[in-house]
């Protein structure tokens, strides 16, 4: 990560020139590991989806009709998978299956087709294969199995390779792959998976040159990912974490235990709108539990949030930069009622955040909009504006482009939240942590943008219908409004004029 976050590199676009990155597979901590209090804490106490170890087994005979995959036959599956018509059940019989010595061996589904594990059964790409399942088939089935020991390129998946709509892939453990574990595709259902230590990405949901529609991900455990590290071997990519999505209309993510990921749990990075993220537990990431970035309209409720972003928050404080690294990171991002979702608002309620470095950051980039160099999502506008082009003085000076060339944190609300904090447990020096923030930077770039000065910091403070209220805090909180440099030690002075925020709220030092 860059010492500013608004100076952070392009994101998968900066990546998608690079050349292959072929990824290592490092072995996970066994049951006995985890019992002996190894790699990983032990699951939360209460209702979590601690699905590793624990995924629902498959059959243990072939299913009436099914054709049945033989793992002593070297590149069975995909032999029978291509001799077989669209819609056909494959049962893989216990044991460890291989595609064959190309880099390129694969299963190239068909529409509909159904792909069920016995207990025990795996495919294995044995570090020489590049992908497990491939192509764009529609209405694909991936039920019942252990995927692993795939090599995947940087931004590339090992399942549903190329974003293929319909999919279901439930029950399965997926790990130890480089890359991203899978992709996504319109409609796709991920449930119930062990999602683990893969090389990038516990999931990429991208389709390039497409908006994805309707995804779901419940009840899914997703755990280690970014095992590579790719932000320390690639300055600034911005390309890591649990699982990142990209221009995703409409997603339901609920139920899942998201933990240890080095890098965010979960990141919605451009154009994303119409998100519920609930009732999940995200916890001991390295960098933000949630980051909804340059996107609209979301709903953030009743999660539990503990312990992340330590690593950031700490790697912030090192270096003596005074940005407040937050649990629950908005950058860029808002309701905005023109974009039809669920709700024309982002709303953040119900929550439960414990000893996270810092709490909620709203965050917006003077310097980055529409057709700006600062804008590191390179071609891409605002869901408001259709061509690129267009957002270039004179015409963006006057509206509507001067308001719809910006990615606007706006229309916020945040509320009915507990926050509690701790600094001697999180080893927190300099008081560094335990803020909640409302900022931006002095616009000063490109030269004939309409935003440089304070234009964007009175924005986002005073004028863009941000508010907290009726929250819950425990612990020695600050507030951070206007900018990185405006620290607010008494809580009236966050309550009172110009800021007025958190009212209704209450305040107790310590439980």
């Amino acid at each position: 990560m860059n010492t500013r976050p608004w100076t952070r590199a392009a994101h998968l676009v900066a990546l998608v020139a690079l050349s292959p990155l072929l990824f290592a597979c490092t072995s996970s901590p066994t049951e006995e590991d985890a019992a002996a209090g190894g790699e990983y804490a032990a699951a939360p106490a209460g209702k979590v989806a601690a699905v590793c170890g624990h995924t629902k087994a498959g059959p243990k005979t072939a299913p009436d009709g099914a054709v049945e995959v033989d793992p002593a036959v070297p590149g069975d599956l995909a032999d029978k998978n291509e001799a077989n018509p669209p819609g056909t059940t494959f049962w893989l019989a216990p044991g460890r299956h291989s595609l064959g010595t190309d880099e390129y061996a694969s299963v190239a589904p068909k529409d509909g087709n159904t792909y069920i594990g016995a207990p025990g059964a795996i495919i294995d790409g044995r570090g020489k294969n590049r992908y497990a399942f491939v192509y764009a088939s529609k209405n694909v089935t991936v039920k019942n199995l252990t995927i692993t020991g795939f090599d995947a390129p940087a931004n590339e998946g090992v399942v549903n390779h190329d974003s293929g709509d319909g999919w279901v892939i439930q029950d399965n453990t997926i790990e130890k792959n480089g890359g991203a574990g899978m992709m996504a595709g319109a409609r796709q259902v991920v449930r119930g998976n062990c999602v683990r230590e893969n090389g990038q990405y516990g999931m990429n949901a991208f389709k390039d040159g497409d908006t994805i529609t309707g995804l779901v991900v419940e009840g899914n455990e997703i755990v280690g990912n970014n095992t590579d590290d790719l932000e320390a071997k690639i300055e600034g990519c911005g390309c890591t974490g649990g699982v990142k999505f990209w221009s995703v209309n409409g997603a339901d993510i609920r139920g899942n235990w998201v933990h240890d990921n080095r890098g965010p749990g979960l990141w919605a990075d451009t154009n994303n709108n119409d998100f519920l993220i609930e009732k999940n537990v995200i916890e001991d990431n390295d960098d933000s539990a949630i980051f909804y970035e340059t996107s609209y309209n979301a709903i953030i409720r009743d999660n539990t949030l503990r312990r992340n972003n330590l690593v950031s928050g700490k790697g912030f404080a090192g270096r003596g930069d005074p940005f407040p690294a937050a649990s629950i990171y908005i950058s860029e991002s808002g309701g905005e009622p023109r974009v039809k979702a669920r709700t024309d608002r982002l709303e953040i309620t119900g929550n439960n955040l414990e000893n996270n470095w810092s709490g909620i950051t709203l965050w917006e980039n003077a310097d980055r909009f529409c057709n700006s160099s600062a804008n590191t999502s390179t071609g891409i506008c605002t869901r408001l504006v259709d061509d690129v082009a267009k957002c270039a003085a004179p015409a963006i000076e006057d509206e509507p482009l001067y308001g719809d060339c910006r990615w606007k944190t706006q229309r916020v609300d945040i509320h009915d939240n507990r926050f509690a904090v701790d600094p001697v447990a999180m080893d927190c020096q300099e008081e560094m942590c335990a803020r909640m923030a409302i900022l931006s930077n002095v616009g000063t770039w490109p030269e004939w943008s309409p935003y440089v000065g304070d234009v964007v910091q009175k924005a986002i403070t005073e004028k863009q219908d941000n508010h907290w209220h009726d929250n819950t805090y425990v612990g020695p909180w600050k507030f951070m409004p206007f900018d990185a440099q405006t620290l607010l030690e008494n809580t009236s002075d966050w309550q009172n004029q110009p800021y007025d925020q958190d009212l209704g709220s209450t305040f107790t030092a310590a439980e």
